[in-house]
């Protein structure tokens, strides 16, 4: 009976966390560069069934099964697969075209994203949205005296004259930190594709994270009347059976 009622809340415990994963996913949808993050489970607290006793002396004790007290999240996944690509025609938005990644410089060192809303800020510098500068092959790219451009094989140019190239790099045992932005082994990468004047849209699709999202509740709420049955069980098993 109390194993009906571990199972029922792990699967409550569960569902909670795969449902707030999609509302992250909806919430995110608009994000340039943004990878959906998906909950991975598997089966909480498994152990094995050994038989007691065998009629046969001295034969081994046979195991009969399997026995688990519900689901647990392993691990939250992130989907890195491509996005969409969309024309905004602003020179500094550059979108990566297949696999990569740009790298940026950030207070924790540094990082990777795939979000190429670029900006000159005040001193000349390329940033991102956010205000992290963009590396090159070089480091920093810095143009004081001139507007930047970016050609489409990465070439960064001021008055027409290169100055830099972006690092697009691979990245392997990458992890998200923020919305848009990951940690991991960078590798350089040479053969590369970008798209000068165009940003890579989120690639979550918003109508199969609503499906996921009413899979999820219904989940919930099958669990949580689980829950209820097996307390209401109880109760009586306290309650009445023990008055006879």
């Amino acid at each position: 009976m109390l194993r009906g009622l571990y199972i029922a809340a792990s699967g409550m415990l569960a569902q909670q966390v795969r449902h707030e994963s999609i509302a992250n996913n909806l919430a995110n949808a608009d994000t340039t560069g943004y990878k959906a993050d998906e909950a991975v489970f598997r089966t909480a607290l498994n152990g094995a069934i050994w038989r007691h006793r065998d009629p046969q002396k001295g034969a081994p004790t046979p195991q009969v099964g399997k026995l688990c007290f519900g689901a647990e999240v392993d691990e939250v996944v992130t989907d890195l697969r491509p996005g969409a690509i969309a024309p905004t025609g602003r020179p500094l938005d550059v979108a990566i075209d297949g696999e990569g990644f740009f790298v940026i410089n950030t207070p924790q060192g540094e990082r990777y994203t795939r979000d190429g809303a670029f900006r000159q800020s005040a001193d000349g510098t390329l940033v991102t949205a956010d205000g992290m500068p963009v590396l090159g092959i070089r480091g920093i790219i810095r143009s004081a005296n001139a507007p930047l451009t970016v050609a489409p094989n990465g070439d960064v140019l001021a008055d027409g004259q290169v100055i830099d190239r972006l690092r697009i790099v691979q990245l392997q045992n990458a992890s998200k930190e923020g919305a848009n932005r990951f940690a991991g082994n960078a590798q350089p990468l040479q053969q590369f594709s970008l798209q000068v004047g165009a940003l890579e849209r989120s690639n979550v699709s918003v109508v199969q994270a609503m499906v996921d999202m009413i899979v999820a509740m219904r989940a919930y709420e099958a669990s949580h009347r689980a829950v209820l049955a097996h307390d209401e069980t109880l109760q009586r098993a306290v309650n009445d059976v023990g008055k006879v």
